[in-house]
């Protein structure tokens, strides 16, 4: 399965995904058992799309096809795994930037442009864009993060990580 990296649909309680999909695509129940079941884990197996299709009563094309169609819609915006990247030497940093609302859609296109950016989130704060860099190691965060600041001719505020929380978050589809 390909990944999509720009908007994570499971950040969408925390806030609205800088791009969303311009029609809202309907699930049924079985798209709801698949989405619920995938979140809990992915089965480290020779054929794991066709384990996850045993569970749910599926065949293993099914699960596929179900899961492109998805993604395809912007219904799930991401599927892969999360890695520690500071363990493989890597660096993340939170980054927020104000946006003129009426610049709102060419930056939102500039940074999700970079594919440094893991997800881009729009928030309702004078800092409305927040999004999360991803990068092979730290001095690589301030590069890509004055690329996009000259792309997109506004400041470029960065959080790094201080402490590291893990919360389990599950969303019901």
């Amino acid at each position: 399965m390909r990944e999509r990296p720009r908007a994570d649909g499971a950040g969408a309680a925390a806030g609205v995904p800088a791009q969303a999909a311009s029609h809202p695509q309907r699930l049924d129940d079985t798209d709801r058992r698949l989405i619920n079941a995938l979140q809990g884990g992915f089965p480290l197996v020779e054929c794991p799309y066709a384990a996850v299709g045993a569970e749910l009563g599926l065949a293993e094309e099914e699960v596929i096809a179900r899961l492109r169609r998805l993604l395809d819609a912007n219904v799930l915006t991401r599927f892969g795994p999360m890695f520690q990247i500071e363990r493989m030497g890597g660096a993340f940093c939170l980054a927020a930037i104000a946006v003129p609302q009426a610049d709102w859609e060419r930056v939102a296109g500039i940074v999700n442009g970079f594919p440094e950016v893991a997800h881009n989130y729009r928030r309702e704060h004078r800092l409305n864009m927040w999004f999360v860099l991803a990068t092979e190691s730290a001095d690589a965060i301030e590069e890509v993060a004055g690329r996009i600041e000259a792309a997109a001719g506004l400041p470029v505020l960065r959080f790094p990580k201080e402490r590291e929380y893990f919360v389990g978050m599950r969303l019901q589809a």
